[in-house]
């Protein structure tokens, strides 16, 4: 995963970083003076659980592995930018995501087989960040990016009443975000593409000592790597 993200980032300074140090005539050069834009957000993530085990875990012999398993999901989103100053702004970037954090398990009673739990999430994303963003370098700049989150899933099995074989799952969650990024300006739209992670602060996990699968865990929080495509303008 290191190895590919390093060399995406090789990929796009070598395509864009270059030639726009290189450029003579600035692209869009009203548009650090607005006060707004707007744009739409594509995205693709890796999501899993940080999964903590239950004093249960270790008191049977039925369930020997429990663990998180890593997914793959897509984000489509809008964007909303103001300016604060120069080089702050505040971003608003509500998103739909369809993500699927699963677990994996190993059983030995009734009898030894593995077992994978699909956890399939479409959530509701509603990230609010302050943005630090450097001076243009010719058509191109950095910034980082940092803030809070607020989830809620639409996909949620909380309320589910025929769940012995299920893990249930809060409707809500919260967390942060943290990220970096790239602004290449274009005669007519900005192209930003941006890596973050977006972790949450909850225990997601709706506990139930009747359900055998979810006794074994004491906590679930949700992991989330995402590379996205920021379209403005």
């Amino acid at each position: 995963m290191f190895y590919l993200l390093r060399y995406a980032l090789i990929s796009l300074l070598t395509l864009f970083v270059l030639p726009a140090t290189a450029q003579t005539n600035l692209n869009m050069i009203d548009h650090d003076a607005k006060p707004y834009y707007f744009g739409i957000t594509l995205a693709a993530n890796q999501s899993f659980f940080k999964l903590s085990h239950s004093t249960a875990f270790l008191a049977t012999d039925s369930v020997m592995i429990a663990e998180p398993l890593k997914t793959m999901g897509f984000n489509l989103g809008l964007l909303a930018n103001a300016r604060l100053s120069e080089h702050f702004d505040l971003r608003f970037n509500p998103q739909l995501l369809f993500a699927s954090k699963n677990l994996y398990y190993r059983d030995t009673y009734p009898k030894p087989e593995n077992t994978e739990k699909k956890i399939e999430s479409i959530l509701l994303s509603f990230p609010l960040q302050l943005k630090f963003k450097s001076d243009r370098i010719g058509n191109m700049r950095v910034y980082v990016i940092g803030g809070l989150k607020y989830d809620y899933d639409l996909a949620s099995n909380a309320r589910a009443r025929r769940a012995e074989n299920l893990i249930k799952i809060q409707k809500s969650d919260y967390g942060y975000e943290a990220g970096a990024g790239f602004e290449f300006y274009f005669e007519s739209f900005i192209f930003s593409p941006e890596f973050k992670i977006s972790n949450g602060f909850g225990n997601v996990l709706v506990k139930d000592p009747n359900l055998r699968y979810a006794n074994v865990i004491d906590k679930l929080q949700s992991r989330m790597i995402v590379f996205s495509i920021h379209l403005e303008g």
